[in-house]
């Protein structure tokens, strides 16, 4: 069977787009473990929209702890919580992974394909974005700013979009806004995006004589103000803006934030961010790269943003992985490589392979219901989390309120909450400097620390086995009630 010389085969032949959705689905879910226990928030994002869903409430005042109690909270990932919580009413943690699997490969989809478009060269711009991917990947996490990957993605396709004259509206920037503004804090990126595409027009606008705004520079202020609008549309309206800027400005917090320190290039996951740091400086200071103004503000800012802070680097990625695509196009014009890439066109142009990408989704829904084998994988890991020591508070309930590990908190919620309150967990930006110096004055031994626990009425504390405050409070006292080779729980 033939038609319009595309045979049934081509059929079954996926792109390499659709190649590389696939191939980073399954390698996402393979190490799916890693995406629950590499850090300790999830369990926080899970019990919070488990409580939404449960109470239909998005809560404005802190219920989690009961060292903040009542003050005033700013949910400003309340809709990724919820949709963390649905996925794993459906399919346990299993879901939880699946869904952060899905979004990252969405996000690296269209960063191929924005690139892919923009170049020309299908087989540069994925070695491109693969080497984007592996520099993002230090970032890989169950938690709500996979979506801020995928929506600023979806961002710079509709800015590029406008800046070439496509007949968008510029009210699609305030569609997209509003939801990323529910989903995550760092929906603040976007008009950082927005800011270095504005000022490229305003600056060709500027050399007109007299001055005039053109329709690009009017699409764009419109654009940004309908964004700017809808960002308001929240459970708290100017205070997601608040506390994002509260809490970069509190240097302490901030230092105090694995993710937030400087990248260390002694560590070999930050060897793909280097590479790419060495090739942006290569290609801008090229006579031929060939780069537009907003280009080069937004490869040299977002460069500067992931040196400064590890937190960046994803999203460094996925807008530098266009920008580079296109600047190394100049570079290859005249090489055989052309002549090899216009050949992967050509064959590419006959695939219609549709089909791989609901197959794929498919198979692994069918397989995360229907095999216990591939469920049983997702799991909080005994040897980081306190699982068998929460699985004995379940049996052995403890009154009074704890004091907790820092890292555990958002475990402690996803397993106890309602019946226990936390003492912090890992929303920093919420607890503050004020009470997060008198966890490290707890956990340190620091002088006053004994005080720090009798002020906050702590009963009981659930930390490291191997943590040096366990053995201070039996000095002091305390009861060893619970301990094995993770955790160790000690009352007054």
């Amino acid at each position: 069977m033939k038609r319009a010389g595309v045979s049934w085969i081509n059929y079954l032949l996926p792109r390499l787009s659709d190649a590389l959705f696939v191939a980073l689905l399954a390698g996402l879910m393979t190490i799916a473990p890693r995406l629950l226990n590499q850090d300790g928030d999830t369990g926080r994002h899970l019990a919070v929209g488990r409580t939404i869903l449960a109470s239909g409430q998005i809560p404005r005042a802190d219920i989690f702890s009961h060292t903040m109690s009542g003050q005033p909270l700013a949910p400003h990932e309340w809709l990724a919580q919820v949709l963390f919580a649905l996925a794993n009413q459906v399919l346990g943690l299993s879901g939880v992974t699946l869904l952060t699997a899905l979004v990252l490969a969405a996000a690296f989809r269209l960063v191929y394909a924005e690139a892919r478009r923009r170049s020309g060269l299908p087989l540069l711009s994925l070695l491109i974005t693969l080497l984007g991917l592996a520099a993002a990947s230090i970032h890989f996490l169950a938690r709500p700013h996979i979506f801020t990957i995928l929506f600023i993605t979806l961002w710079l396709t509709l800015l590029e979009r406008m800046r070439e004259g496509r007949p968008l509206s510029p009210f699609w920037l305030g569609l997209v806004m509003l939801v990323w503004a529910n989903l995550h804090g760092a929906f603040i990126a976007g008009f950082v995006i927005w800011a270095a595409y504005l000022v490229e027009t305003l600056w060709e606008d500027a050399k007109g004589r007299p001055f005039r705004l053109s329709p690009l520079s009017r699409t764009l202020l419109i654009g940004g103000g309908a964004a700017l609008v809808a960002s308001l549309l929240n459970p708290v309206g100017m205070g997601v803006w608040k506390t994002a800027f509260d809490f970069l400005s509190n240097r302490y917090l901030v230092g105090h934030t694995q993710e937030y320190l400087p990248p260390n290039f002694q560590q070999a996951a930050f060897y793909p961010f280097l590479v790419m740091v060495g090739l942006s400086v290569w290609l801008a200071g090229g006579k031929d790269a060939g780069l537009p103004l907003c280009g080069r503000l937004l490869l040299a800012g977002w460069t500067v943003m992931g040196l400064f802070s590890a937190r960046n680097i994803p999203l460094y990625a996925v807008v530098a992985v266009p920008i580079l695509s296109t600047a190394l196009t100049q570079q290859v014009r005249g090489w055989r490589w052309e002549k090899i890439e216009t050949a992967i066109v050509t064959v590419e142009n006959q695939m219609r392979g549709v089909i791989w990408i609901p197959l794929s989704v498919t198979v692994l829904i069918l397989s995360l219901l229907f095999v216990p084998a591939v469920r049983q994988v997702n799991r909080f890991d005994p040897q980081v989390f306190p699982v068998a020591a929460v699985d004995w508070l379940e049996h052995n309930p403890q009154s009074g309120r704890m004091f907790n590990h820092f890292p555990w908190g958002g475990y402690l919620l996803y397993r106890l909450y309602p019946d226990y309150r936390v003492f912090i967990d890992g929303q920093t930006d919420f607890y503050g400097e004020a009470l997060t110096r008198e966890y490290e004055t707890v956990i340190t031994l620091a002088p006053g620390w004994e005080q720090v626990l009798t002020r906050y009425g702590v009963d009981w504390v659930i930390i490291p086995a191997e943590q040096a405050l366990g053995q201070a409070l039996q000095q002091a006292n305390w009861r060893e009630v619970y301990r094995d080779a993770t955790a160790v729980i000690l009352r007054r």
